[in-house]
């Protein structure tokens, strides 16, 4: 398989750590491109001394070169994507988008990929949409999951000014992602941006509201926690500093929630520490989740050509 090429829009925080994911970690693509508008940022000069082209020009110079790229990861802002997404798919380009825009069909690679029709653009959610939906995917692979409610707590050291300027598309995306892909009836999320120091690891809290059996000691409530175990060692395999702090805790139905019991699931994420320190879990996650995405996506469209040649 020949590596497919990859240009990263955005040259901070997000785009530098896939930067260095991609070099490090993925088998099927290659970093030919960095592209952002700030020529002093810490992203270009680092991408120029790994022998990336760089330009400070936006997405306008990405799109004048004659060599265009097989992917492209968007690390910029929901209404920076909005605004580039058509231009992606004109020029022929996979668009991997990290910013919260949804103008894509939402991908968490271990639950949804394999069913994504349109690939031409995908949306890894939010990093907390990569650290939850696919649990509360597991708990409704097994029961009816009512309602989902997700809170990520994640350190202010690692919100860079993209995060910050998102915050309202973050909560809205990551609670339909949790409808769309983690099958809840309902969604909700919230973010928490904690300035302790030193810095937090990312902390994600996760509760299901699920039927009053499944609540209780028995087989269903054995298949949610082999389920959350399987989704735990799938994300693992990309994300090694991902895991459950404490096993799920289940409760018994109450009245004031409808009759429903619960599970809640408290997840913890530590960064490899390619760019950023280590309490930079958030960030990690969603660039190891594009990094893994778009492996998939290369074989995926290697198999196609195959396919393609041999009906010719």
């Amino acid at each position: 398989m020949t590596k497919k090429t990859a240009a990263i829009v955005g040259s901070g925080n997000i785009g530098t750590d896939l930067m260095f994911k991609i070099m490090r970690r993925s088998q099927n693509v290659e970093v030919k491109y960095m592209v952002g508008i700030d020529p002093a940022s810490d992203g270009l000069a680092r991408a120029a001394r790994l022998g990336v082209t760089t330009s400070a020009e936006g997405v306008d110079w990405l799109l004048a070169q004659e060599e265009k790229p097989d992917f492209v990861f968007e690390c910029t802002s929901a209404k920076a994507h909005a605004a580039n997404a058509q231009k992606y798919k004109d020029a022929g380009i996979h668009a991997i988008d990290l910013t919260p825009a949804a103008v894509g069909p939402y991908v968490a690679p271990v639950v949804n990929l394999d069913s994504v029709e349109d690939v031409m653009n995908v949306n890894m959610i939010t990093c907390a949409g990569q650290a939850t939906t696919p649990i509360v995917a597991a708990v409704s692979s097994v029961v009816p999951v009512e309602y989902a409610e997700i809170v990520a707590s994640i350190a202010s050291k690692s919100a860079g000014p993209g995060t910050r300027a998102n915050v309202d598309e973050f909560t809205e995306t990551t609670a339909k992602a949790l409808e769309v892909i983690g099958g809840a009836k309902t969604g909700k999320a919230i973010i928490i941006i904690n300035p302790v120091e030193p810095p937090m690891l990312m902390r994600n809290t996760i509760y299901c509201m699920i039927p009053a059996e499944a609540a209780e000691p028995g087989e269903q409530q054995d298949g949610i926690r082999a389920a959350i175990a399987q989704a735990q060692e799938d994300i693992r395999g990309y994300v090694p500093g991902y895991g459950m702090t404490v096993e799920p805790q289940f409760d018994s139905a109450r009245e004031d929630w409808g009759g429903f019991g619960r599970v809640g699931i408290w997840v913890q994420v530590s960064g490899a520490a390619d760019y950023l320190p280590e309490y930079a879990g958030n960030l990690d996650i969603i660039t190891a989740a594009a990094t893994r995405t778009a492996d998939l996506l290369a074989e995926k469209m290697d198999a196609a050509l195959v396919t393609a040649g041999s009906t010719n």
